[in-house]
This record gives structure tokens, C-alpha cells and sequence, in this order.
């Protein structure tokens, strides 16, 4: 009777063998297990890392010629953010007059995403009035240029910078980051 029994287990097809799913159920797993992980990889992508490095940092002279002539024109700004209503003020004192329009990046330290434009209108002179898309939660990096174009954020003659958490507070002074060698 065992002969008989090892025979009809022999003759079934592969897929009703018990070593077959012994052996392949481990490797179907991982097969699974890596189409998931590749999947959720693909669609969160960190996007915090420059896809031109090198170039990015031969700006890095230029951005420190930025801060210079910020800290040479007298620049302070004083940013508060009305996060109900979406607004955003700025009283900015300068040496200089100052254009009619200025531009507040706000860039989001994870997700490039979430970063805003703010475009900010003359109100009163040295009062500007701009308001955002979405209202900011927690920590951003703020960025105050005489341009009106992002893309020429390298080019701008003069930066305002600084770094808020939204948990704390709803107003922050720009100011020029030079550092003394």
C-alpha cells in the first residue's frame, strides 16, 4: 500500500507536489516583498538631493556675494505670517530704495513639494504684502529676493534669509548670514 501511495503522489502534477510549494513559496515571497518595496521607493523619492551637485556648489561664492551686499545695503526684514488668512507681511529697512516687488521663497527642508512662492507687493514704502498658496506647518527655510523669477535666484543681487517653525511662531527677522573669516 505505501508503493501504491508514493506512486499516486509521484504521478500528480508539479503544482499538487508538496517540495515544489516547500521550495518556491520562500522565493515568491521575496519576488513580492522587493515589488512592494520598489514601488513605494519609486513614488517617495527623496527629492531633497541635488541632481547637479557640482554646479550647485560653484554657486556657492556667488551666494555668499548675496549676503555681502545685503549687509552692505542695511538690510532687516521682520516677516509675519498670518496663517488663517494666508497672508504674509514684511517690513524690510534698507540703505537703498528697494524695487516694488520682492519674492519670499519658502522652501520645505523634505519635500520639494510643499515649497511656495510668495510674490510681495509694495504697500507702503518699506511695507510688503504678499499671500500663500497653502498654510505652512512646521519648519521652513525662508529666502528674500529682489527677483521675481526663481530660477534666477542665483543671480539676484541681494538675499534676506532665515529658518522658521510654524509650531512656535508666526514671525521671523531676515537678516544678511555673513561670516567673518
Amino acid at each position: 500500500m505505501p508503493t501504491q501511495q508514493r506512486q499516486d503522489r509521484d504521478s500528480q502534477p508539479w503544482y499538487r507536489q508538496f517540495w515544489f510549494w516547500f521550495l518556491m513559496t520562500p522565493l515568491i515571497a521575496v519576488v513580492f516583498v522587493v515589488a512592494v518595496l520598489l514601488t513605494v521607493a519609486f513614488y517617495n523619492a527623496d527629492d531633497v538631493v541635488l541632481d547637479n551637485y557640482y554646479r550647485e556648489g560653484r554657486g556657492v561664492n556667488q551666494v555668499f556675494e548675496q549676503d555681502v551686499r545685503a549687509q552692505q545695503l542695511g538690510l532687516n526684514a521682520t516677516l509675519n505670517f498670518d496663517r488663517m488668512s494666508g497672508e504674509v507681511l514684511v517690513d524690510i529697512s534698507a540703505n537703498e530704495a528697494l524695487p516694488e516687488q520682492l519674492l519670499l521663497l519658502m522652501d520645505h527642508p523634505v519635500s520639494a513639494r510643499l515649497d511656495q512662492r510668495v510674490y510681495l507687493r509694495q504697500f507702503q514704502p518699506g511695507r510688503y504684502r504678499g499671500d500663500m498658496d497653502t498654510e505652512p506647518q512646521h519648519r521652513w527655510y525662508l529666502y528674500l529676493l529682489p527677483e521675481l523669477s526663481p530660477e534666477l535666484r542665483a543671480e539676484a543681487e541681494w538675499r534676506l534669509r532665515a529658518e522658521i517653525n510654524f509650531a512656535h511662531t508666526d514671525q521671523v527677522q531676515l537678516q544678511p548670514r555673513v561670516t567673518h573669516d
